[in-house]
């Protein structure tokens, strides 16, 4: 036990705290607020508080644990709510009304239900940490798989079907070290990464009904994105549209430093969504994190750890997770914050000078892992995290910083959300590393390369781009022909197939194989217009033919109709342009 000596916001000092540890939680004032130690210094611990400390006075106990910061891993963490350090708010607010008070604490693990297990192994068998001992119907997307905590290895004693709560055991297994009991519920701690037998290279997309994403700059499973962008260019909403539909199995989001406004969205609209997949509601299958801005800033900095520990539990189940983490830029803001109360050496502008290695260390979880276990089961946690540079600057630290270790880029461009062009996703400035080694996949799963076709519409995007500048000196009159085919036929490929609302029904989400053939559509209507113009056709004939109209309603059409359509649509395609071709005449009378 120690002795409070200075507070400085949420920054304690402690004296008589000899034998504590680092990144220890503590319990700090009469209130037992809970913060973490963060520096030793002999028998002085200075601590961060992750709630309010006013009122807190010089004086007051401070009680160590000896424990590190940790969350509860186990069943009930599908469609539950929490805060940064893993309160349960949905029970908070039950007991202490719409305000949280200070030192409430409550289980994250619900301690009075019981959950049906259903043992997979039989008393007498040779077990390894990692092993699958039973499953647990956490809803009706996930089936929770209880595993042999890691460390653990040796012969199941005794073992039975039934009935239990989180806390209560479920199994004894005989060690090297003696027996050991088995609950269904872990307790890991945040900053230590679970481990994994190997890691592999991502090769499979995780899909995310974006066209702009999926086709144009791809992420794969256990990959790594950054989605930065100023105020107002749609950050959040890009970040819930692809946790609403991506083809991840578990989604974990965290909402870090966020306005309330925003994650209250959240908490309303995704009950009510619809899985793509299963038609379930997708909180069947999440787990919501709200440190919303106006929470204490210190608990910022463990919201993102506690996120990503429970995307890699259920990693190790097996299941592909996808985190989204919003924004990551909130949270350097708390460790800047942190960092200048304990007087430490600024970095640039005002950032501490470990930043780079504390995003390095966030984005190095993300991954694709053969799990601890016997049965070489793969899962994967991919990371999508948002950035919220000032005033859309994308030189400023943390972008350039996480820039350094994320393979996908999409750069958020605000000319574009002013236009209500949605994703504003701009294709010039955006990338991903991922298109190589995912080229594979889609010839196993199409039978063709995505790599050209996509090269084709960014060599058409680039030229639009080179062409605008041109226009804005001398105007689109000057142009020829064939240049002003190609600026109709990228205002096409941005409006028609970019383009997506998020509020249309359809629309909203757009199947993998439907993105392909909407690509191609495009990519046959821009092939064709140049080649017309070249021969003499004016532009504005081209934009008469009916083909044109059907391409940009093609968007709206369900999977099902597109599919039926497509071929339909090529057909008419050639047809109309054949027909143009024959039938009319170049300037100057001659035959086209």
């Amino acid at each position: 036990m120690g002795k409070i000596i200075r507070i400085t916001g949420p920054v304690v000092i402690a004296d008589g705290m000899k034998g504590s540890e680092m990144y220890e939680l503590v319990r700090v004032g009469e209130e037992e607020l809970m913060g973490e130690i963060i520096g030793l210094a002999e028998d002085r611990a200075t601590i961060q508080v992750y709630e309010e400390t006013s009122g807190v006075k010089p004086g007051e106990k401070v009680d160590g644990t000896g424990k590190p910061l940790s969350v509860e891993l186990g069943p009930g963490l599908i469609g539950s709510i929490y805060d940064g350090t893993q309160r349960p708010l949905t029970v908070i607010w039950k007991k202490v009304g719409d305000m949280i008070k200070r030192g409430v604490f409550a289980h994250p693990l619900p301690r009075d239900k019981k959950w049906k297990f259903v043992s997979k192994v039989k008393s007498g068998q040779e077990v390894a940490e990692g092993d699958i001992l039973g499953v647990v119907e956490e809803s009706k997307l996930v089936e929770h798989r209880i595993m042999v905590p890691p460390g653990i290895n040796g012969k199941v004693l005794e073992i039975s079907d039934g009935s239990y709560r989180v806390d209560e055991d479920i199994a004894v297994i005989e060690t090297s070290e003696g027996k050991r009991a088995i609950q269904m519920m872990q307790i890991w701690p945040v900053r230590r990464a679970r481990p994994f037998t190997e890691k592999f290279d991502p090769n499979e997309p995780l899909l995310t009904g974006q066209r702009v994403a999926d086709t144009f700059f791809p992420i794969a499973k256990g990959g790594t994105a950054a989605i930065p962008g100023g105020f107002g260019s749609g950050k959040t909403v890009f970040l819930q549209t692809v946790a609403k539909w991506a083809d991840a199995d578990v989604v974990v989001y965290v909402g870090c430093g966020e306005r309330g406004n925003e994650m209250c969205d959240v908490l309303t609209h995704f009950p009510l969504l619809k899985d793509p997949r299963t038609g379930r509601s997708l909180m069947e299958r999440t787990t919501l994190i709200a440190n919303t801005s106006n929470m204490p800033v210190a608990a910022r900095e463990a919201s993102v750890y506690t996120g990503i520990t429970i995307a890699e539990y259920f990693r190790d189940m097996g299941y592909d997770v996808a985190l989204m983490a919003d924004s990551t830029s909130r949270w350097a803001e708390a460790m800047r914050e942190i960092s200048g109360r304990l007087e430490e050496m600024p970095g640039e502008e005002g950032f501490p000078a470990y930043l780079a290695s504390r995003l390095s260390e966030f984005y190095e979880r993300a991954g694709r892992v053969r799990t601890l276990g016997s049965d070489g089961r793969l899962g994967s946690v991919t990371v999508l995290g948002a950035v919220s540079p000032p005033g859309g600057d994308f030189s400023e630290p943390v972008t350039q910083n996480t820039l350094r270790v994320v393979k996908v880029f999409w750069a958020l461009d605000t000319t574009l959300a002013d236009r209500r062009h949605f994703p504003a996703v701009h294709w010039l400035t955006s990338y991903s590393l991922y298109i190589g080694t995912l080229s594979s996949w889609w010839e196993q799963k199409f039978g063709e390369a995505l790599k050209p076709l996509r090269d084709e519409a960014m060599e058409m995007l680039q030229k639009e781009a080179e062409l605008e500048e041109i226009v804005k000196l001398i105007g689109p009159d000057a142009l020829p022909e064939s240049d002003r085919a190609v600026l109709e036929s990228a205002r096409m490929m941005r409006e028609d197939f970019l383009q997506q609302s998020a509020l249309h029904e359809v629309d909203t989400y757009c199947p993998i194989e439907k993105q392909l053939g909407m690509l191609k559509l495009v990519l046959g209507f821009y092939r064709k217009a140049v080649e017309a113009a070249k021969r003499g056709i004016p532009v504005s004939e081209i934009q008469k033919l009916p083909i044109k109209e059907m391409i940009a309603g093609m968007k709206r059409l369900p999977v099902e109709e597109f599919t039926k359509k497509y071929k339909l649509m090529e057909k008419q395609l050639d047809e109309q342009f054949g027909d143009l071709m024959r039938t009319k005449r170049a300037p100057g009378g001659g035959s086209t």
